[in-house]
């Protein structure tokens, strides 16, 4: 009796194995006629009984349950995450055995799946799909974590496509593992044009200038972090989902570790700036202002806000500094003279409430010639500013109702030519 038990068990488990074979031969079968959805069932089959196979089979069973979650780029988005982690489980069974019998042809499929991720993705790029390049992207970095910038571009194809909640995940992955994006930049001049180029690694460059001959001057310039970026997104996400506690924690952390860093300083502004808080907002750009003083962009941002805040002298003297640094900065010399101009209401309507006494009359004389300084005082702004930018309509309309005002009939007539023009132009685009 006691050997009939024994030849019992030993059926039963001679049994089982045979049914672990055949449902990973099922998988085999399937996937031979591209019938993905029964290698699916066939896997889930299988994985009732994964627990008993041993290495060699289970090797086997990663590498076809791979290829049928993956089922050439058509599986879902879980199945191909499924499918990428279960190529890692292969390469980690096979390297603990010893013995890598599917760990090439795993490696092999892993580069065929990142071609097809990286096409897919800018194909979507081209199309303006970013929610696909997003999950693309991703894909990318799950087969390569190392390649840390496949997670950068999909969270910059994330806010892109208004997905906010996946760009802010992803933002977090990257600030929490310290990436900062600043790779090294290997360049040199090429001697035959002159032009300095950019080569894809250092042993490219050096092997242009040192062997071929065919370039020289070469250096190393490292690229700019994109540390401000991240947390700048990560925080103005957190002021789109109303979590400004959080934007602003975010904010402090970064510029706590980079306190000299100008562009992470100018992110915390916008965020007081998009949160409604202009007093803080204002505070961040003097002090970026004293870190930063010949940068226009900055003097011409505290002109716009002290424009809005109703301190005219405060925004011409910005708008004065940013056009002292840049004077081809078109946009500071429009939005100075709109400043000038802005006195005129007042002047107007105190012209309006004046009687007809021989007092009254005096007044409004004064007052004629106020608002006629002024003019003269905006017109060499608005000039400039259509000078610099021909198609600045709204400046050139300015223009002549300033000389019909002054009665400067040639200089009227000229600018409404010019207007006239522009408006041609505009209705046949």
């Amino acid at each position: 009796m006691k050997k009939l038990m024994t030849l019992v068990l030993l059926l039963a488990v001679t049994s089982m194995s045979f049914a672990q074979k055949n449902e990973v031969k099922a998988i085999e079968k399937a996937l031979k006629n591209s019938n993905f959805a029964d290698a699916k069932s066939a896997v889930s089959a299988a994985e009732a009984l994964k627990g008993n196979m041993d290495d060699k089979l289970k090797a086997k069973y990663y590498f076809l349950k791979a290829q049928a979650l993956y089922a050439n780029g058509a599986g879902s988005d879980a199945n191909i995450d499924e499918a990428i982690s279960t190529l890692d489980k292969l390469k980690d069974l096979e390297s603990s055995m010893g013995k890598l019998k599917y760990t090439d042809e795993a490696n092999e499929m892993k580069m065929a799946m990142t071609r097809s991720f990286l096409e897919k993705a800018n194909n979507a790029i081209t199309n303006k799909d970013y929610k696909v390049a997003a999950s693309r992207f991703e894909k990318v970095y799950k087969m390569s974590p190392q390649d840390t910038i496949y997670l950068y571009y999909a969270a910059s194809s994330a806010v892109n496509a208004q997905d906010f909640d996946n760009a802010l995940e992803y933002y977090l992955d990257l600030k929490n593992m310290g990436y900062t994006g600043a790779t090294m930049n290997y360049m040199a001049t090429n001697i035959e044009t002159g032009e300095e180029e950019t080569f894809a690694d250092k042993q490219q460059r050096d092997l242009s200038v040192r062997i071929a001959k065919t370039y020289d001057n070469p250096r190393d310039e490292r690229g700019s972090s994109k540390t401000a970026e991240i947390v700048k997104n990560i925080a103005l996400i957190y002021v789109s989902k109303d979590e400004n506690e959080k934007a602003l924690a975010a904010m402090a952390e970064a510029r706590k570790e980079n306190p000299d860093d100008l562009g992470l300083l100018l992110s915390e502004a916008n965020v007081y700036l998009k949160m409604g808080n202009k007093e803080k907002f204002k505070a961040l750009m003097e002090e970026a202002t004293q870190k930063d003083p010949d940068n226009a962009e900055l003097q011409y941002n505290l002109g716009v806000l002290a424009a809005e805040g109703g301190n005219r002298e405060g925004a011409i003297k910005y708008y004065e500094k940013a056009i002292a640094v840049n004077p081809s900065y078109a946009d500071a010399y429009n939005n100075l003279a709109v400043v000038i101009l802005e006195g005129e209401a007042e002047i107007v309507e105190e012209m309006n409430s004046l009687g007809t006494s021989a007092a009254d009359n005096r007044k409004y004389d004064e007052l004629k010639n106020k608002r006629s300084e002024l003019y003269n005082r905006a017109i060499p702004y608005l000039t400039k500013s259509l000078e610099l930018r021909s198609m600045n309509i709204n400046a050139a309309k300015t223009l002549m109702n300033i000389y019909s005002a002054l009665g400067e009939t040639e200089k009227f007539k000229e600018m409404r030519a010019k207007v006239e023009q522009m408006e041609a132009a505009a209705a046949g685009n």
